[in-house]
């Protein structure tokens, strides 16, 4: 048997992907648009989560790379839509980065009393770690999120069982206090706690048994990620009230144990968000290397197979550093980076399911799957509206960079010889055509 991720590492890497930055503050924040009528979106998200994840778990089962998304893309679609979504994924992980260690370093800073300049501090602080856990082998840092994945489960589980004998029904009136349309708003936003799904296919060929192992991890993580989701979120609305403060799974605490939990909840906040941005670093720096090994991206980035992308992880975790030191001088919120991200995120649930619906047997359960899934990522996509704009323009920058390729490999190329035996051509196939065979 082969090294590489179990089933519990790999459970605990998709839960850290998906329990990071959205259960920290995302239920208030949905609370404020919607109101309890916020419970709606994330009951509808939890259930779209279901045929989400099996999508992705019946690719990356199938078809294990680094490329993930893009992988799919290029096998269902071609060269230039791979390097489309490629671009637009990668480009987003480092920029969103910022936004989600923000959440964390909110935290502390209510905590302590600091401000914006620890807010900042623990910031950059987080990006730093995630970066020196990824340089090291996978296998590590999973063992290590294996260990806090499981501490934050009951940790989020302990704050609802305790907060939730202090429930009010009156909280729950009026429930669309905003209109049914603020329902959509909520969804939109809550996004960002749903994405993490489409990260599993840049992680699926560091399975030990890919095929097996994944669906496995997947189930786990669906069922802990709907119980935890929609216990916090519940217990937001109906314990703390229609003004719920910046730090919610804060104030639930407090209620259980008092002000002595307050500290401890400034610790899971930021275990969270160390386990999410962990999943997204591991998953973008093998896609950035897949990326360029398939000529999407500069050749430099691209690694050997079984060796760490180091390159890849460096360039994301210099442009996420980079982009937290601009905010700040800007002095610029991380709200629009944040709904760029979730305008990402469904592009990139409509693009999987779509190459699904290429890639996998038809009529079976997971085709299924991926048609629920591309009918609900549309109206996703539709919802977050201008905030496509960035993904839209990054993915624009990867064909203006396949055309540009294309052309210069053209000029570059001598005329074949008129004689040349027709087994030539194959021996010269790019790597992207051979996987595509293998993978079939």
């Amino acid at each position: 048997m082969r090294q590489g991720l179990s089933v519990p590492q790999g459970a605990a890497l998709t839960l850290g992907a998906m329990l990071g930055t959205g259960v920290i503050s995302l239920p208030a924040l949905a609370a404020d648009v919607a109101g309890p009528a916020s419970l709606v979106a994330w009951g509808a998200l939890v259930l779209l989560s279901i045929p989400l994840a099996t999508t992705f778990a019946a690719l990356g089962a199938r078809h294990p790379d680094g490329g993930g998304v893009a992988t799919y893309a290029r096998l269902a679609f071609g060269e230039r839509a791979s390097t489309m979504v490629g671009w637009a994924f990668y480009a987003t992980i480092p920029v969103g980065a910022p936004a989600a260690a923000g959440f964390a370093g909110a935290y502390v800073a209510d905590a302590t009393g600091g401000g914006t300049g620890t807010a900042l501090v623990t910031t950059v602080a987080i990006i730093a770690v995630c970066a020196v856990m990824n340089w090291f082998d996978l296998r590590v840092s999973g063992t290590a999120q294996l260990v806090i994945a499981g501490v934050v489960a009951l940790l989020l589980a302990v704050a609802v069982v305790v907060a939730l004998p202090h429930a009010q029904a009156a909280y729950l009136t009026p429930f669309a206090p905003h209109g049914w349309g603020a329902v959509g708003s909520a969804a939109a936003l809550l996004v960002w706690a749903f994405a993490g799904w489409e990260i599993l296919g840049s992680l699926s060929a560091e399975y030990r048994r890919p095929a097996r192992d994944i669906p496995r991890a997947t189930a786990i993580a669906v069922a802990a990620v709907g119980v935890l989701y929609l216990g916090v979120a519940f217990a937001t609305v109906a314990v703390l009230g229609p003004a719920p403060g910046p730090a919610p799974l804060s104030d639930l605490l407090v209620l259980g144990f008092g002000e002595q939990a307050r500290p401890v909840t400034t610790v899971l906040a930021v275990l969270l968000t160390i386990g999410a941005i962990n999943v997204y670093f591991a998953g973008g720096s093998r896609m950035g290397a897949a990326l360029a090994r398939d000529g999407a991206l500069p050749g430099w980035l691209a690694t050997a197979p079984g060796r760490t992308p180091r390159r890849s992880l460096a360039l994301i975790a210099g442009v996420a550093l980079g982009t937290t030191a601009l905010l700040a001088a800007l002095h610029q919120s991380t709200d629009a980076i944040l709904l760029m991200a979730t305008a990402t995120f469904s592009l990139l649930y409509v693009v999987g399911a779509a190459a699904a619906l290429r890639l996998l047997p038809r009529w079976g359960i997971a085709w299924w799957c991926a048609v629920v899934s591309l009918g609900a990522a549309l109206g996703l996509l539709v919802m977050t509206g201008p905030h496509m704009t960035g993904p839209v323009l990054a993915a624009l920058g990867g064909l203006a960079w396949a055309t540009w390729r294309r052309r210069r490999a053209r000029v570059a190329a001598p005329a074949a010889p008129s004689a040349a035996p027709a087994v030539t051509a194959s021996a010269d196939a790019p790597a992207s055509e051979s996987l595509a065979g293998s993978s079939s």
